[in-house]
């Protein structure tokens, strides 16, 4: 499956955006959102919904890479996201994410019955390759009823 491509088919909000995968695998995922005029805020960087938006989405790449296989038992939802906005983002901003959790100890909390909660954590840098943002997206996976 074309993570990526799945997302932004599912997630629309993230295709408006502009929002695009370099890469997803292996419980990790690189997104980008490009520098345009109408995602700027007041001081001329990207908007701090859209950057909330492209750290989000990537999370839910990287979560969907390790579980994307879960799909037919288990609904995935964000259940908590903290951000932290170091600098004035300028240019085109990257998302990379990476998920945290043991994979394998997850499905075993699945397997047993429970509902797992695991986190991603996501660092944003602009074109000049410093860090602008970071975030934690915490997951679950709700077995299907």
């Amino acid at each position: 499956m074309d993570i990526g491509a799945f997302l932004l088919d599912t997630v629309p909000f993230a295709r408006l955006l502009g929002i695009s995968f370099d890469s997803v695998g292996g419980g990790a995922a690189v997104a980008r959102l490009p520098d345009r005029d109408d995602l700027h805020n007041h001081v001329g960087g990207p908007h701090a919904g859209a950057l909330f938006s492209l750290a989000e989405s990537a999370s839910g790449a990287a979560m969907l890479s390790a579980f994307g296989d879960q799909l037919s038992r288990a609904v995935p939802l964000a259940t908590d996201a903290r951000i932290r906005y170091r600098k004035l983002a300028k240019g085109e901003v990257t998302a990379s994410a990476t998920l945290v959790a043991d994979p394998a100890a997850v499905v075993a909390e699945l397997d047993a019955g429970r509902r797992p909660e695991f986190e991603v954590e996501v660092g944003i840098r602009d074109a000049r390759d410093v860090t602008v943002c970071e975030m934690t997206v915490s997951w679950t996976l709700r077995p299907n009823r």
